[in-house]
């Protein structure tokens, strides 16, 4: 089941590298064209265009590869004048990627696409071959002419061999068109450290907005609440007192609404405190918390979490809210029949990995859900990759830094 889904995604990529590989050619036709055109002249005014029509393929591949693993961050725009740009260490990276994929990555694309179209029809070749006309019984991958059902059934021995062929190849095809891809459209290593600055910069300033608005939120939360259950109670409180040398029955039932009051504005406090570290974390752990969010999640979810010893309480808390956020987001919008957590600890990083079997479709840059999710997770220098194609599975993958 494990390699079927394996292929199945892979057959997905490698039907999403075709897109970029077929703009990969053209791109790779236009360069020779306004190569050619230099002859005459006229390429020389087309020239300028050469560098802005490959950074936009690129960064076409560039975010059809981010969406299936790691982030990779354009270098930005192209350089308008030809000397630059060909003196731009991205753009001849660029340039030696767009031959590269327009080559390798389409032929992927295509023989992926030929081992899987061609799997169903062969191994039904014996159903409908009698229906053909007689100069057309022979398949485009066999050598033979099919007359009876013997040679209709080397058919379907060969659909199957195509079928097994891209069960075991097919995971290893997708990963070699996407590595040239990884391998020349990442950041040169002399921009890592700006691009590091720069990402430090935007999460600090996430980190600090995020806890603004924490801040925010706990204060209305104190006084839409708390509060004004507080005030409440000693309105009550005084109009009991004034009530005792008058009447003491009412001033009796006036208690009684007051001590009320009381406790509702008690267990509001405690909710704000929740929010603030969950008592959860403290008492039972970092897998008792999860379990707890799983027996309170709208799907059956399981939890499967090894992790030896504690890490920080600041890490323990991002990853409980966001397992928080990501079933409540299951809950609402997976129409899922499942959902899994695991938590594992690998050297100095905690890895949360939370998966469902829903429509999916979820995508990171709408929504304030994924978007605080990714906030919190950032704030604490961590990486988050969602995968989530229509149809389904979601998998939300967390990378937290929680020390040796």
């Amino acid at each position: 089941m494990a390699r079927a889904r394996a292929a199945l995604d892979a057959l997905e990529h490698l039907i999403g590298g075709l897109g970029t590989a077929l703009l990969a050619f053209a791109t790779v036709m236009w360069i020779v064209l306004v190569a050619l055109l230099c002859v005459t002249g006229a390429g020389f005014l087309l020239a300028r265009t050469v560098p802005r029509v490959l950074r936009a393929v690129a960064d076409r591949e560039r975010g059809r590869l981010s969406r299936w693993g790691p982030e990779i961050i354009g270098p930005g725009p192209a350089p308008s004048d030809v000397r630059a740009a060909l003196a731009d260490t991205a753009v001849r990276r660029e340039l030696a990627w767009v031959f590269v994929h327009a080559t390798l990555g389409l032929f992927l694309s295509l023989a992926g696409a030929t081992l899987t179209l061609n799997t169903v029809p062969y191994i039904a070749f014996p159903l409908w071959w009698r229906f053909l006309p007689p100069d057309e019984t022979r398949p485009t991958f066999v050598f033979w002419d099919v007359t009876d059902d013997s040679g209709a059934l080397l058919v379907v021995l060969v659909g199957v061999a195509m079928g097994v062929a891209f069960l075991v190849a097919g995971p290893g095809m997708a990963r070699l068109q996407a590595w040239p891809g990884r391998r020349l459209l990442a950041p040169p290593a002399d921009m890592d450290l700006s691009l590091r600055i720069a990402e430090l910069s935007a999460t600090r300033a996430a980190a600090l907005d995020a806890h603004a608005m924490e801040l925010r939120r706990i204060e209305r939360s104190l006084h839409d609440g708390a509060q004004n259950r507080l005030v409440g109670v000693t309105m009550m409180i005084g109009v009991a007192r004034r009530a005792l040398a008058r009447d003491p029955a009412d001033a009796d039932a006036a208690l009684e609404r007051a001590q009320e009051a009381a406790e509702q504005a008690l267990a509001e406090l405690r909710t704000v405190v929740r929010g603030i570290l969950p008592h959860v974390l403290v008492d039972r752990g970092l897998a008792g918390a999860l379990a707890g969010l799983a027996a309170d999640c709208g799907v059956p979810c399981t939890v499967d979490v090894d992790v030896p010893g504690r890490c920080a309480a600041s890490v323990e808390a991002t990853a409980y809210f966001v397992t928080a956020e990501a079933l409540t987001n299951i809950s609402k919008h997976s129409r899922a029949s499942r959902a899994t957590v695991v938590v594992r600890r690998e050297g100095a990083r905690l890895l949360l990995r939370i998966e469902d079997d829903g429509i999916g479709g979820a995508d990171a840059q709408r929504g304030s859900g994924l978007a605080g999710i990714r906030g919190r997770v950032e704030a604490h220098d961590g990486r988050l990759t969602l995968t989530s194609p229509r149809g389904g599975p979601t998998i939300l993958q967390v990378e937290l830094p929680c020390g040796s």
